[in-house]
Protein backbone atom coordinates (compact mmCIF):
# COMPACT_ATOMS: atom_id res chain seq x y z
CA UNK A 1 0.00 0.00 0.00
CA UNK A 2 1.47 3.36 -1.02
CA UNK A 3 1.54 6.47 1.10
CA UNK A 4 -1.30 7.95 -0.98
CA UNK A 5 -3.58 4.90 -0.59
CA UNK A 6 -6.46 5.11 1.90
CA UNK A 7 -5.71 3.86 5.38
CA UNK A 8 -6.97 0.35 5.96
CA UNK A 9 -9.70 0.00 8.57
CA UNK A 10 -9.63 -2.99 10.92
CA UNK A 11 -12.29 -4.05 13.41
CA UNK A 12 -11.30 -6.22 16.38
CA UNK A 13 -13.84 -7.77 18.75
CA UNK A 14 -13.00 -8.63 22.33
CA UNK A 15 -10.43 -5.83 22.20
CA UNK A 16 -10.57 -4.69 25.81
CA UNK A 17 -7.96 -7.10 27.16
CA UNK A 18 -5.67 -10.05 26.54
CA UNK A 19 -5.24 -11.32 23.01
CA UNK A 20 -7.75 -8.90 21.51
CA UNK A 21 -6.01 -5.90 23.02
CA UNK A 22 -2.62 -7.08 21.74
CA UNK A 23 -4.04 -7.62 18.25
CA UNK A 24 -5.55 -4.14 18.18
CA UNK A 25 -2.32 -2.51 19.31
CA UNK A 26 -0.27 -4.45 16.77
CA UNK A 27 -2.55 -3.63 13.82
CA UNK A 28 -2.48 0.05 14.75
CA UNK A 29 1.31 0.22 15.10
CA UNK A 30 2.72 2.51 12.39
CA UNK A 31 5.50 1.48 10.00
CA UNK A 32 5.20 -2.27 10.49
CA UNK A 33 4.07 -5.11 8.23
CA UNK A 34 0.32 -5.41 8.65
CA UNK A 35 0.27 -2.29 10.84
CA UNK A 36 -0.70 1.33 10.43
CA UNK A 37 -4.40 0.49 10.38
CA UNK A 38 -7.21 2.54 11.84
CA UNK A 39 -8.46 0.06 14.41
CA UNK A 40 -12.08 -0.02 15.56
CA UNK A 41 -12.13 -1.47 19.06
CA UNK A 42 -15.16 -3.54 20.07
CA UNK A 43 -16.15 -4.97 23.45
CA UNK A 44 -19.11 -5.02 25.80
CA UNK A 45 -17.68 -2.26 28.03
CA UNK A 46 -16.69 1.15 26.70
CA UNK A 47 -14.39 2.17 29.58
CA UNK A 48 -11.44 -0.13 28.79
CA UNK A 49 -11.81 0.64 25.09
CA UNK A 50 -11.48 4.39 25.68
CA UNK A 51 -8.29 3.76 27.62
CA UNK A 52 -6.94 1.53 24.86
CA UNK A 53 -7.82 4.07 22.19
CA UNK A 54 -5.85 6.70 24.11
CA UNK A 55 -2.93 4.29 24.43
CA UNK A 56 -2.92 3.59 20.69
CA UNK A 57 -3.16 7.26 19.77
CA UNK A 58 -0.39 8.17 22.20
CA UNK A 59 1.85 5.70 20.35
CA UNK A 60 1.10 7.37 17.01
CA UNK A 61 -1.68 5.04 15.90
CA UNK A 62 -5.31 5.65 14.97
CA UNK A 63 -8.33 4.12 16.68
CA UNK A 64 -11.99 4.49 17.57
CA UNK A 65 -14.31 2.32 19.62
CA UNK A 66 -17.85 1.25 20.34
CA UNK A 67 -19.42 -1.01 22.96
CA UNK A 68 -21.79 -3.79 21.93
CA UNK A 69 -22.55 -7.34 23.00
CA UNK A 70 -21.56 -9.53 20.05
CA UNK A 71 -24.20 -12.04 21.18
CA UNK A 72 -26.87 -9.46 20.27
CA UNK A 73 -26.84 -10.22 16.55
CA UNK A 74 -29.03 -7.34 15.39
CA UNK A 75 -27.16 -4.68 17.37
CA UNK A 76 -23.77 -6.10 16.43
CA UNK A 77 -24.52 -6.24 12.70
CA UNK A 78 -25.94 -2.71 12.75
CA UNK A 79 -22.80 -1.41 14.48
CA UNK A 80 -20.51 -3.00 11.91
CA UNK A 81 -22.54 -1.61 9.02
CA UNK A 82 -22.41 1.84 10.62
CA UNK A 83 -18.61 1.68 10.87
CA UNK A 84 -18.32 0.74 7.19
CA UNK A 85 -20.70 3.53 6.20
CA UNK A 86 -19.07 6.23 8.31
CA UNK A 87 -15.49 5.36 7.36
CA UNK A 88 -16.27 4.39 3.78
CA UNK A 89 -14.59 1.01 4.13
CA UNK A 90 -13.95 -1.97 6.38
CA UNK A 91 -10.92 -3.92 5.23
CA UNK A 92 -10.00 -6.22 8.10
CA UNK A 93 -12.23 -8.14 10.52
CA UNK A 94 -10.82 -10.01 13.49
CA UNK A 95 -13.40 -12.09 15.33
CA UNK A 96 -11.73 -12.57 18.69
CA UNK A 97 -14.54 -12.20 21.25
CA UNK A 98 -15.27 -15.38 23.17
CA UNK A 99 -16.47 -16.85 26.44
CA UNK A 100 -16.12 -20.16 28.27
CA UNK A 101 -18.71 -22.03 30.31
CA UNK A 102 -16.92 -25.28 30.99
CA UNK A 103 -18.45 -28.51 32.21
CA UNK A 104 -18.61 -32.17 31.33
CA UNK A 105 -20.90 -32.78 28.36
CA UNK A 106 -23.34 -34.98 30.29
CA UNK A 107 -23.86 -32.21 32.85
CA UNK A 108 -23.83 -29.22 30.50
CA UNK A 109 -27.05 -27.21 30.39
CA UNK A 110 -28.69 -26.09 27.17
CA UNK A 111 -28.13 -22.50 28.28
CA UNK A 112 -24.37 -22.98 28.69
CA UNK A 113 -24.20 -24.68 25.30
CA UNK A 114 -26.25 -22.04 23.51
CA UNK A 115 -24.52 -19.00 25.02
CA UNK A 116 -21.03 -20.22 24.07
CA UNK A 117 -22.10 -21.14 20.54
CA UNK A 118 -23.82 -17.76 20.13
CA UNK A 119 -20.85 -15.69 21.33
CA UNK A 120 -17.99 -17.75 19.92
CA UNK A 121 -19.42 -18.95 16.59
CA UNK A 122 -22.66 -17.26 15.58
CA UNK A 123 -21.25 -13.78 16.25
CA UNK A 124 -18.42 -14.48 13.80
CA UNK A 125 -20.93 -15.39 11.10
CA UNK A 126 -22.98 -12.26 11.84
CA UNK A 127 -19.86 -10.07 11.66
CA UNK A 128 -18.64 -11.62 8.42
CA UNK A 129 -22.03 -11.21 6.76
CA UNK A 130 -22.20 -7.56 7.81
CA UNK A 131 -18.59 -6.70 6.90
CA UNK A 132 -18.45 -8.56 3.60
CA UNK A 133 -20.60 -6.04 1.73
CA UNK A 134 -18.03 -3.27 2.24
CA UNK A 135 -15.14 -5.63 1.47
CA UNK A 136 -16.76 -6.71 -1.80
CA UNK A 137 -17.33 -3.11 -2.87
CA UNK A 138 -13.64 -2.36 -2.33
CA UNK A 139 -12.47 -5.75 -3.70
CA UNK A 140 -10.29 -6.29 -0.64
CA UNK A 141 -10.79 -8.03 2.68
CA UNK A 142 -8.95 -9.92 5.36
CA UNK A 143 -11.05 -11.95 7.80
CA UNK A 144 -9.43 -13.74 10.73
CA UNK A 145 -11.33 -15.90 13.19
CA UNK A 146 -9.54 -16.55 16.46
CA UNK A 147 -10.08 -20.18 17.39
CA UNK A 148 -8.21 -22.41 19.84
CA UNK A 149 -6.30 -25.65 19.80
CA UNK A 150 -9.30 -26.96 21.76
CA UNK A 151 -11.18 -26.70 18.48
CA UNK A 152 -8.48 -28.72 16.72
CA UNK A 153 -7.90 -31.60 19.15
CA UNK A 154 -10.83 -31.25 21.59
CA UNK A 155 -10.64 -30.77 25.34
CA UNK A 156 -12.48 -32.58 28.10
CA UNK A 157 -14.97 -30.30 29.83
CA UNK A 158 -15.25 -27.95 26.86
CA UNK A 159 -17.75 -29.54 24.50
CA UNK A 160 -19.44 -26.19 23.81
CA UNK A 161 -16.20 -24.23 23.44
CA UNK A 162 -14.45 -26.86 21.30
CA UNK A 163 -17.50 -27.23 19.06
CA UNK A 164 -17.73 -23.47 18.53
CA UNK A 165 -14.02 -23.13 17.81
CA UNK A 166 -14.02 -26.12 15.46
CA UNK A 167 -17.03 -24.59 13.73
CA UNK A 168 -14.96 -21.52 12.91
CA UNK A 169 -12.73 -23.67 10.70
CA UNK A 170 -15.64 -24.88 8.59
CA UNK A 171 -17.12 -21.41 8.44
CA UNK A 172 -13.79 -19.91 7.38
CA UNK A 173 -13.19 -22.46 4.60
CA UNK A 174 -16.67 -21.81 3.24
CA UNK A 175 -16.24 -18.02 3.32
CA UNK A 176 -12.82 -18.41 1.71
CA UNK A 177 -14.42 -20.29 -1.19
CA UNK A 178 -17.38 -17.95 -1.52
CA UNK A 179 -15.48 -14.67 -1.38
CA UNK A 180 -12.00 -15.51 -2.66
CA UNK A 181 -12.81 -14.20 -6.13
CA UNK A 182 -13.63 -10.81 -4.60
CA UNK A 183 -10.16 -10.29 -3.14
CA UNK A 184 -11.26 -11.42 0.33
CA UNK A 185 -9.37 -14.01 2.38
CA UNK A 186 -10.64 -15.81 5.46
CA UNK A 187 -8.38 -17.72 7.84
CA UNK A 188 -8.29 -19.13 11.36
CA UNK A 189 -5.63 -18.63 14.00
CA UNK A 190 -5.73 -21.23 16.76
CA UNK A 191 -3.75 -20.15 19.84
CA UNK A 192 -2.38 -22.70 22.25
CA UNK A 193 -1.70 -21.92 25.91
CA UNK A 194 -1.14 -18.16 26.13
CA UNK A 195 -0.13 -16.19 29.21
CA UNK A 196 -3.29 -14.21 30.03
CA UNK A 197 -5.42 -13.64 33.11
CA UNK A 198 -7.36 -16.77 32.09
CA UNK A 199 -4.25 -18.97 32.42
CA UNK A 200 -2.56 -17.13 35.29
CA UNK A 201 -4.01 -19.49 37.90
CA UNK A 202 -3.12 -22.77 36.22
CA UNK A 203 -1.91 -25.31 38.80
CA UNK A 204 1.82 -25.89 38.52
CA UNK A 205 1.40 -29.55 37.58
CA UNK A 206 -0.89 -28.56 34.71
CA UNK A 207 1.59 -25.91 33.59
CA UNK A 208 4.44 -28.43 33.71
CA UNK A 209 2.40 -30.93 31.69
CA UNK A 210 1.60 -28.34 29.04
CA UNK A 211 5.21 -27.22 28.78
CA UNK A 212 6.20 -30.84 28.26
CA UNK A 213 4.00 -30.98 25.16
CA UNK A 214 5.52 -27.89 23.56
CA UNK A 215 8.44 -27.93 21.17
CA UNK A 216 9.53 -24.44 22.25
CA UNK A 217 9.18 -25.18 26.00
CA UNK A 218 7.39 -21.98 26.96
CA UNK A 219 3.86 -20.69 27.11
CA UNK A 220 2.89 -18.20 24.46
CA UNK A 221 2.39 -14.50 25.02
CA UNK A 222 -0.33 -12.34 23.52
CA UNK A 223 2.09 -10.72 21.09
CA UNK A 224 2.73 -14.13 19.50
CA UNK A 225 -0.90 -14.13 18.37
CA UNK A 226 -0.92 -10.45 17.47
CA UNK A 227 2.07 -10.81 15.15
CA UNK A 228 0.42 -13.79 13.42
CA UNK A 229 -2.72 -11.73 12.83
CA UNK A 230 -0.69 -8.84 11.42
CA UNK A 231 1.09 -11.20 9.05
CA UNK A 232 -2.05 -12.89 7.74
CA UNK A 233 -3.96 -9.61 7.30
CA UNK A 234 -1.19 -7.80 5.44
CA UNK A 235 -1.88 -6.64 1.90
CA UNK A 236 0.77 -9.11 0.75
CA UNK A 237 -1.08 -12.11 2.26
CA UNK A 238 -3.70 -12.36 -0.46
CA UNK A 239 -2.74 -15.93 -1.48
CA UNK A 240 -3.35 -17.39 1.99
CA UNK A 241 -6.96 -18.36 2.60
CA UNK A 242 -9.05 -21.13 4.13
CA UNK A 243 -6.21 -22.08 6.46
CA UNK A 244 -5.94 -22.80 10.18
CA UNK A 245 -2.67 -21.57 11.66
CA UNK A 246 -1.92 -23.10 15.06
CA UNK A 247 0.17 -20.65 17.07
CA UNK A 248 0.90 -23.03 19.91
CA UNK A 249 4.64 -23.53 20.25
CA UNK A 250 4.43 -26.84 18.44
CA UNK A 251 2.02 -28.40 20.93
CA UNK A 252 -0.36 -29.88 18.36
CA UNK A 253 1.70 -29.81 15.15
CA UNK A 254 -1.59 -29.33 13.28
Amino acid sequence: MTDSAPQRVALVTGASRGIGKAIAMRLARPNTIGGGRHVVLVSRSAGPLADLQHQIESAGGSASHFAVDVADSAAFAAAIEKVAEERGRLDILVNNAGITKDGLALRMSDEDWDSVIQTNLTSAFVAIRAAARSMMRNKFGRIVNISSTSGVVGNAGQANYAAAKAGLAGLSKTIARELGGKGITCNVIAPGFIETDMTANLPQQVRDHVLGLMAVKRLGVVDDIAHAVAMITADEAGFITGQTLCVDGGMTMC
